[in-house]
Parts: C-alpha cells; sequence; structure tokens
C-alpha cells in the first residue's frame, strides 16, 4: 500500500467522475397522478414471498406492506405496539409474557391466533427450514399459549433484545394453516399476510403490484394500489424519476439528487439514517497482520469521501454506531493519519517493493455511490484489488466465508441498539460479519445475555472501540439514503429510512 495521493487530487479525481451521471436528458416530466395510485422504484428485489427466509435489509419495507410484525416502531424509532398489545421483559431476561389482538385477519380471511405466533417463531424453527430467524431467534425455546389472545415467551439464556428483535428483520407473522395446507413453496409463490396491502403480481426482479387491504386492522392506507418497479441501476432510477415514469425512488447518486431537486414539480432529501457504511474484515489472508488494517483504516479520508459522494451529510464514524444512538461514542476519533499509515507498514516490515496487498469488494448500485467509494479507496491505497459483486451475492458468500480480505458493505440496523450494529457484525457464531477472531467475539457472546440495559450499551461501547482500535472493524459513514418524488406526494420519514406506501398521500 503507498499514500501518494493527497485530498485535493482526491476530491479532483472523484469530481470526475461526478459528471459521468449528468447527462442525462431533459425529458418533460409527467405530474398529473392518478390518487389511487403511485410506483415506487427501488433497488432490489424480495429474496423471496417467504419473509422469515432471508434477512435482506432493503427488502424490508416491501415485506412490511405485505405482512405485520408484532411490535412495530415509530418514525422516531420507538417501539410500539401492533399485533401485539402488551409486553414485558422480565428483568432476568428469561421470559416475556405478552397479549396479542383478537381482530386480525389473514389475507385469505383466518383469524390470527396465538397459535400462529407459536407457528412463526418456534415451530417453523423446530422443523429443521433453513430460516434466517432460526439465528435470531436461536434462544427461544417455547412460547407458552396461556389464552387464544396472550402467550409467554421463554429463552434459554437472557435474551434482552427480544423486544426489539420483534419489530425487525425476519419477524413477520406467518399463518399456520394455510402454510400447513399448501406448503411453504406455494406460500413463498402466492403469501398470505396480515399487512395493509395484498400481493397481487408479481414478476421476479421486474414487477410487484399491492392492493389495498380493506380489512386491515390498523389504520387504512390512503393509497388503493401500490406498484413497485425493480430497477438495480442507479442511472435507470434517475432516468425513471425523471421520466415520470415512477413517482418516488431512493438510492440514486446525490450529484443527481440534487440536480433533480431543482427540476419543477420534484423534490430531494439526503437523509442520514441508521445504517452503516463500513469495511467488513477478515482476520486473516492479507489482513492477519494488525498493523496492515490500522495503516489501512488510518489512510481513509473520511471527510473527503463524505464531501466527495454526499455533499457532507454523511457522518465521519469512528465507532459501528449512529449518531444518536445507544451506542454511539461522540467523544472518540479514530484519526485520518497517512503518515501514521505510512509508519505502521514500514515497522512491519512493508515497503514501496514489498508492498502490503489485499483484495477490496464492493457492490455497485446497491446503495448511493458505493462503487465510487470504493475506487476512491483504492486510489487513497493504491496496491489494491477491487472486485465488483452482486448484493444478492455478497450473502450467499459471507455466509460460506469467501469474502476477501475487506468489503464495503452498508449495514442496516433498524432499532439502533448497538447489539445489532457491534454485536451481529463481530459475534464470530453468526452469518452476519467477516471477523471471526475470538479475541472480540467472546466479550460480545458475553453482552448478548447480559440483561441490565446500562451494563449492556456500556459493554457494547467499550467492544465497538476495541474493535476499531484493533483494526477488527473499520466504519466509514453513517449512510445516507438519496430520495427524490414528485412534490404532490406526501409520505412519512422513518429514521431507520423505510418508505412505505402504506403512509403515502397525494396533495
Amino acid at each position: 500500500m503507498t499514500f501518494e495521493i493527497d485530498r485535493r487530487n482526491l476530491l479532483q479525481m472523484l469530481g470526475l467522475a461526478a459528471v459521468s451521471g449528468s447527462v442525462l436528458s431533459q425529458a418533460t416530466i409527467a405530474f398529473a397522478a392518478d390518487t389511487d395510485n403511485v410506483t415506487i422504484g427501488w433497488p432490489s428485489d424480495v429474496p423471496s414471498w417467504d419473509p422469515n427466509l432471508r434477512f435482506v435489509p432493503d427488502a424490508q419495507p416491501l415485506f412490511k406492506m405485505v405482512f405485520d410484525q408484532p411490535l412495530d416502531q415509530s418514525p422516531d424509532l420507538k417501539l410500539i405496539g401492533n399485533l401485539i398489545t402488551k409486553w414485558e421483559l422480565k428483568p432476568d431476561g428469561l421470559s416475556m409474557p405478552f397479549e396479542i389482538r383478537s381482530d386480525v385477519k389473514f389475507h385469505n380471511g383466518d383469524l390470527m391466533t396465538m397459535e400462529d405466533f407459536k407457528y412463526t417463531f418456534v415451530d417453523r424453527i423446530k422443523s429443521g427450514l433453513k430460516l434466517d430467524i432460526a439465528n435470531s431467534w436461536r434462544t427461544l425455546t417455547d412460547i407458552e399459549i396461556l389464552s387464544p389472545t396472550s402467550g409467554v415467551m421463554k429463552f434459554s439464556v437472557p435474551t434482552p433484545t427480544a423486544p426489539q428483535w420483534l419489530a425487525f428483520l425476519g419477524s413477520y407473522l406467518v399463518p399456520k394453516k394455510y402454510i400447513e395446507s399448501v406448503g411453504p413453496e406455494e406460500f413463498a409463490k402466492k403469501p398470505v399476510g396480515t399487512g395493509p396491502y395484498k400481493l397481487v403480481d408479481y414478476q421476479m426482479n421486474s414487477r410487484i403490484v399491492l392492493e389495498r387491504n380493506d380489512d386491515y386492522f390498523g389504520t387504512k392506507p390512503k393509497i388503493k394500489r401500490v406498484t413497485i418497479d425493480i430497477i438495480k441501476d442507479p442511472s435507470a432510477r434517475t432516468a425513471a424519476i425523471q421520466s415520470g415514469q415512477v413517482d418516488l425512488t431512493v438510492n440514486i447518486p446525490v450529484r443527481e439528487a440534487e440536480r433533480l431537486g431543482k427540476t419543477e414539480g420534484l423534490t430531494a432529501e439526503i437523509n442520514p439514517f441508521t445504517r452503516l457504511i463500513l469495511l467488513q474484515m477478515r482476520n486473516d489472508k492479507g489482513f492477519t497482520d494488525m498493523a496492515v488494517r490500522l495503516a489501512a483504516h488510518h489512510a481513509i479520508d473520511k471527510a473527503a469521501l463524505s464531501k466527495a459522494f454526499y455533499g457532507g451529510a454523511a457522518v465521519p464514524l469512528s465507532v459501528p454506531a449512529t449518531p444518536g444512538t445507544p451506542g454511539y461514542l461522540p467523544d472518540y476519533k479514530f484519526a485520518y493519519d497517512p503518515e501514521l499509515s505510512k509508519k505502521l507498514l514500514a515497522d512491519a516490515g512493508y515497503t514501496a517493493d514489498k508492498p502490503a496487498t489485499f483484495t477490496l469488494a464492493a457492490t455497485n448500485g446497491q446503495f448511493p455511490s458505493d462503487f465510487d467509494i470504493a475506487r476512491a479507496l483504492v486510489q487513497m491505497w493504491q496496491k489494491v484489488e477491487l472486485q465488483q459483486i452482486e448484493y444478492s451475492k455478497y450473502f450467499e458468500l459471507n455466509r460460506g466465508g469467501q469474502l476477501p480480505e475487506a468489503t464495503l458493505y452498508s449495514f442496516d440496523n433498524a432499532t439502533g441498539d448497538p447489539e445489532i450494529f457491534s454485536g451481529y457484525l463481530m459475534n464470530p457464531k453468526m452469518p452476519f460479519g467477516a471477523w471471526k477472531g475470538p479475541e472480540i467475539g467472546d466479550k460480545i457472546l458475553k453482552l448478548f445475555v447480559e440483561p441490565v440495559y446500562e451494563k449492556r450499551i456500556a459493554g457494547y461501547k467499550a467492544v465497538a472501540q476495541e474493535a476499531v482500535e484493533t483494526g477488527a472493524n473499520i466504519p466509514i459513514l453513517q449512510s445516507v439514503q438519496t430520495l427524490v418524488r414528485k412534490k404532490s406526494l406526501n409520505y412519512v420519514k422513518y429514521g431507520n429510512a423505510w418508505v412505505l406506501g402504506s403512509t403515502m398521500s397525494w396533495s
């Protein structure tokens, strides 16, 4: 690794990339809106219409329109009741009594019961199905049914984040009777949920069409039909919102969002949210030496990346937590110091003739400017091989332990809880992070069963700082969501960047 490039040259180099997306024609935008319909340009499809099967963060807003979670989150990310109306995690973290609504129906007319809860969170997992919720609910041993509307979740060890997980990835209630009658494969083709919309048409990697569930137990959506066009290429999403093909889109380059925000009839937003842009680090191969990992980190000018790609809106991070969340350390800063980076490499025996080498992988278009950031990192490091991977391929490679030394990734945490930042990234027994080192992992495993909130949060703050200072984790920026919409289309903004058709309306 060498570090010849300075900040001004970096920004000049990045500025060349910034003009590449500005050649779209100034087409006339269609602003006449059918107030019963909205079309959203979305960057990725669901992995399956079985919502318990795979954890894919960008699929959550799609799942949430068809399925319900036991608990929900308000726009400021506070836990609120949903299918569950009352809950109480006991002080020892080993059980949680709860009560459910009695007036909820699945889309096929079946009444939701406690049997559906037990089936979703206990029976499906114990049946041997390879579901991602088997990881998040690995400590749940049983749901004791006390009455048609009351039960108790029982855990093998203290599970302090059980309420948060009831509102997070994969925790969607599914219908026991329907799945047992048609089988899991048919359910994934014709899903039945309790959510505010029903799935009426699906073309894989192309289009999702939802129609309002008029029997919904909660607030009924104002929009009758929501169409989601799956548009993976960010330039194509930019063209779609500019031409009026879609009414709202997300995750286009910041420069394009800023340009479109000045277009008559459109408005653009750059919203920081509870997601990290970081390097998923391995503890072997080219990163076995801690000096190389730390040298790589000290060489990253995070402020320059934010300015170049996000107009300065993305907060540079020193720990794997976003501002305002419980695990964030506002007074801790990891220094950008290329001279120290050179010294670390020299002390470890690396020279210009014998450089440290490793591979960096990145997606292209999954979050704003992802591949541009990767190319900028290569310029900062120089002696690095850059590989492009598909978003779906990332999960396969990570589960199989096949990621390269460093992977640029955007790690989602809709709850903001530090367990789902540092805990899931650094837990060697879980498939979410590439780091498998036991030094950090053993401390994380103890925090997973710490029932005292204050001790748990303090522990995660300490282990997050340790992970950074040993090069086990390289946080870069707080992620931002770019969003462009027609001015007359209203929606509710969530701190975790959920974009829900059920909250939309036309002025």
